[in-house]
């Protein structure tokens, strides 16, 4: 069997070398190439191969150009590279995989910490190169230099990596800050016009008008309080102050709370609010966490829900092995499969209007899967335009084990 080379081009797993895609391996600048050239043209060698650490091609290069080989297929195993590398046995495969010389010099390119990214075999070079110390110094030279340039491209790249998630970071943070200023802004122009109308023009009104007023007061202010809670629960999720605290906890307590606080909210809408999540079904996690969700996916549900007096919406639950199901249903306008998709996304971004004009920022839905994640559950959204939403959340079931304090 003779050793089977191929063009780089033909090469399909390069996305898996990463520090050879990083020495310019596909490009004009191939400073694999030059260097392995190099190697051979001082020990006067007429081929020489390079295997880098935990990559999957063998390089070789020759007057013929600079070809790849699938190391799989060259040797039994990965080559363990440390101190103590059989490097006999290595070049014993590649002698019965067709490679004929009669000898071979090998350089291990180290860093100074000793690690090694790989080694450089020289076949066949002249004798007199081969014990010639200034030749031999010369080469170990190029290889420092070689182990250099790797370590800078890595830094570099590195660098490059944690730019770009910066950049994104901060991109992300500019476009949610204008989200949030915008919806903070908008229902103060009702808050400071109505108040002014109450407190300088309170003897012009009926109380079918002051009550009217009132009501949008009201009805403003909470849905503000809400989307200020969602952004200091977010805020401290984001900067590591956010207490974790699971435990085993009847599910009927957080869906009574939820029922208390919007049922409110679906009566004045129209729409009916059940809730029927049985007492005995216990889970394992963070309560706080747990009611903050299902009274976001609760608030979204009447969002989108219609206030014709047919609307609905449910909140039950179910057992299962190791999980309990928490189940948010409503027979609302339903979604799309390209609305769905984007609701998965962990972005923030302006949601669309419900049913009696609501809006929002979608962080509600970021918290959400936040806190399902902190919690080892699920998030499944299952929607059909024009018949309705059902979000599934999956959470551990009880266990009996001591709760933990966790701080993240």
């Amino acid at each position: 069997m003779t050793l089977r080379l191929i063009d780089i081009a033909q090469a399909d797993q390069l996305a898996a070398g990463n520090i050879s895609l990083l020495m310019g391996v596909l490009t004009p600048q191939n400073l694999i190439q030059d260097f392995m050239a190099m190697a051979r043209k001082i020990l006067k060698s007429a081929t020489a191969t390079l295997i880098m650490q935990n990559e999957p091609y063998l390089w070789h290069e020759s007057a013929q150009g600079f070809k790849a080989h699938l190391l799989s297929q060259v040797l039994d195993s990965t080559p363990n590279f440390s101190q103590d590398m059989d490097y006999q046995s290595i070049t014993d495969e590649l002698r019965e995989q067709g490679s004929n010389y009669q000898q071979c010099a090998a350089f291990d390119l180290k860093n100074l910490g000793h690690a090694s990214y790989g080694q450089l075999m020289v076949f066949d070079g002249d004798r007199q190169a081969l014990d010639c110390s200034e030749k031999l110094a010369f080469i170990a030279a190029l290889v420092k230099s070689f182990v250099q340039q790797i370590e800078l491209r890595l830094e570099l790249d590195e660098l490059k990596q944690q730019y770009n998630k910066q950049r994104i970071l901060n991109e992300s943070k500019t476009k949610f800050f204008q989200i949030i200023a915008h919806d903070l802004r908008a229902p103060f122009h009702g808050l400071l016009g109505f108040s002014e109308i109450l407190a300088k023009e309170r003897h012009n009104l009926d109380d079918a008008s002051i009550q009217d007023m009132t009501e949008y007061l009201y009805d403003t202010t909470q849905s503000t309080y809400n989307l200020l809670e969602n952004l200091l629960n977010w805020a401290m999720a984001e900067g590591g102050h956010l207490v974790f605290q699971p435990k085993n906890f009847s599910l009927k307590q957080s869906s009574k709370v939820v029922y208390a606080v919007l049922n409110a909210i679906a009566q004045k809408k129209n729409i009916e609010l059940i809730e029927n999540v049985a007492e005995d079904l216990k889970v394992y996690a963070d309560q706080n966490m747990v009611t903050s969700v299902i009274q976001n996916l609760v608030s979204n549900a009447l969002k989108f829900t219609p206030i014709d007096g047919t609307g609905k919406v449910y909140i039950h639950a179910k057992k299962n092995d190791k999980t309990v199901e928490i189940l948010v249903q409503d027979t609302g306008v339903g979604m799309t499969e390209a609305q769905i998709l984007s609701i998965s996304q962990p972005d923030i971004k302006v949601s669309f209007r419900g049913t009696s004009g609501e809006k929002g920022t979608g962080l509600g839905l970021v918290l959400c899967k936040r806190f399902i994640d902190l919690n080892r559950g699920q998030l499944i959204v299952s929607s059909k335009q024009g018949e309705g939403t059902t979000v599934k959340v999956i959470l551990p079931i009880a266990r009996a084990t001591p709760h933990r304090i966790l701080k993240y």
